[in-house]
């Protein structure tokens, strides 16, 4: 069904005008049926502007749509390859909750749009169901989302025989982990076909159903194969994790002799309508290769730093022509999913030392706000604000912003670098509708629902037990595994 909204004018202060994101104000938003219809100067003595400074609303190009924050359940710190086994702490609770009150939070953050790449179902219900829950969440918060159907055959435990792992373990926690990877995966034509069940039950107008194979670490080339040839039929993207982690590229290495890139486009996949996630650890001729194919490269800065796996050379990527997003995959440096704050730490990182520019400003909100739309949506368009653009914005308090100014005609833009952050955010617009407004979710009452899905996950916390008992070893076990395996 077709977006309507009420038409609504907004005079502001100052904006963020158009694919250059020219600081420009005051001026005057008519929005209209869901889309920018008019940006004007705002002039005359008749004008009622208000302190606001308008810019496209980000895009969260990489998330899962978890829960919960993982330091709540004592993974705080640690790798990747045994933080995801701590996932498996959570008790399945209603996935409408779970998807509302990571989706609310998400919108607190400042994010219009959100990839949920779904790599842990509650299981409660069939796959398609429970993801018809989820884009209800969505559509009762007000985000546009991306459901990207994990897809995964192998591998899962270690990179490698899950045997060699089981051999590191005691007893215990040797039986526990084999109980739990026991069960042998859907074939390659189930999940497609899984794809597709979500598709019918949950796509919408704001939900765009994806293909989302996990890694190719934890895909067979029979699987990838399918997933390459199903989007070149029916055109559906696809979101991958990609070297992530120094032991994801100790691996590739070994696996693929001749290059994983040469062999990821050979088999069809890599094209505009893949977004590979991380790309941590990519090297310079891979770059060229991710550029040449019109791939989508979600770079996730604070979850890499909390999750140990490096920095990504985003600025690199940026100079050899590749089309860079940023994601917050639920780890955000804070771990509040503020946009904003990850936009200025990958600012930071990345926009050179000293006299030298590496990434500039423009290029910077480009990445935040643009580049990562067709990643979620499956449309390119957005991340501008121009007549005819969806009307997408995050309107900040200018005066909390500026609110020590002891110079005037500072630059808003400048400000929106060295210190904005979610407490400056006065409204999130998606789609003409207003979905946050100072400091509240519109659409659902989300302090409640984050009370009771804390309640929940507490009550039933109590049956995961045994596998906080194994956990501890299965670190040590996994700290052995890949100190003894060749790395890069």
């Amino acid at each position: 069904m077709p977006i309507r909204s009420i038409a609504r004018s907004i005079a502001c202060t100052a904006l963020l005008d158009g694919p250059g994101y020219t600081p420009r104000g005051p001026g005057r938003l008519t929005l209209r049926d869901g889309r920018i219809a008019a940006v004007e100067t705002a002039v005359g003595v008749e004008e009622a502007v208000e302190p606001l400074f308008a810019l496209p609303a980000p895009v969260n190009a990489h998330d899962h749509g978890r829960p919960v924050r993982s330091s709540s359940f004592g993974a705080a710190g640690k790798p990747l390859e045994v933080w995801l086994h701590y996932l498996a702490l959570l008790p399945a609770v209603d996935p409408y909750l779970a998807a509302a009150a990571s989706l609310g939070r998400s919108a607190l953050g400042g994010a219009g749009a959100v990839m949920v790449h779904y790599t842990r179902s509650q299981g409660l219900t069939p796959l398609p169901e429970e993801a018809a829950e989820v884009a209800r969440a969505a559509r009762d918060v007000g985000l546009r989302i991306a459901f990207a159907v994990a897809l995964k055959d192998r591998n899962p435990l270690v990179y490698g025989p899950s045997e060699e792992l089981l051999a590191l373990l005691p007893g215990e926690a040797r039986r526990e982990f084999a109980r739990r990877t026991a069960a042998p995966p859907p074939s390659p034509v189930e999940q497609i076909r899984l794809v597709e069940e979500v598709a019918a039950a949950a796509a919408g107008e704001l939900v765009d159903v994806q293909y989302g194979p996990t890694g190719v670490q934890w895909c067979s080339p029979e699987l990838l194969q399918a997933v390459a040839d199903a989007s070149a039929r029916t055109g559906r993207r696809v979101h991958m994790h990609c070297l992530e982690t120094r032991y994801q590229r100790a691996w590739a290495d070994r696996q693929f002799p001749d290059g994983l890139f040469p062999y990821l486009k050979r088999i069809g996949l890599l094209s505009p309508r893949l977004t590979l996630a991380h790309c941590t650890w990519i090297r310079p001729e891979e770059m060229d290769i991710l550029a040449e194919t019109g791939v989508t490269v979600t770079v996730n800065t604070g979850s890499n730093l909390g999750l140990r796996s490096g920095i990504a050379p985003l600025a690199e990527m940026v100079a050899r022509g590749c089309r860079v997003a940023l994601g917050l995959d639920g780890l955000a440096l804070n771990e509040d999913d503020d946009a904003l704050c990850e936009m200025r730490l990958a600012n930071a990182l990345h926009r050179g030392w000293g006299f030298e520019g590496a990434v500039d400003e423009a290029q910077m909100l480009r990445i935040a706000l643009a580049n990562g739309r067709a990643s979620v949506t499956g449309r390119e368009e957005g991340g501008v604000i121009a007549p005819g653009q969806p009307a997408d914005l995050l309107l900040l308090d200018a005066n909390a912003l500026d609110s020590d100014r002891l110079l005037d005609g500072l630059c808003l833009r400048d400000l929106l670098f060295a210190r904005a952050g979610a407490g400056h955010i006065a409204e999130l617009v998606v789609a003409g509708r207003s979905v946050v407004r100072r400091g509240r979710v519109t659409g659902i009452n989300h302090p409640a629902v984050q009370a009771e899905l804390l309640a929940r996950l507490r009550h039933g916390m109590a049956g995961s037990v045994a596998l906080q008992a194994a956990l501890p070893a299965l670190e040590d076990a996994m700290r052995r595994y890949y100190d003894a395996a060749p790395c890069c």
